[in-house]
């Protein structure tokens, strides 16, 4: 993990299903990049949210 990083959780669509994976990123952008290299280009992204901690 890198310093400054969040865990996000992203809503994706693969082959018809949709899916959420949490991330670890350090921005929603980098969220989708790594979407994007682990499952290529049939991965559709449709939501990044950051995941917000249970007090």
């Amino acid at each position: 993990m890198r310093c400054g990083s969040k865990c996000f959780l992203v809503e994706m669509e693969i082959k018809g299903e949709k899916q959420i994976k949490p991330v670890t990123a350090r921005t929603p952008a980098n969220a989708r990049k790594t979407i994007r290299l682990e499952y290529g280009a049939e991965a559709r992204v449709l939501s990044v949210v950051e995941e917000k901690k249970k007090s």
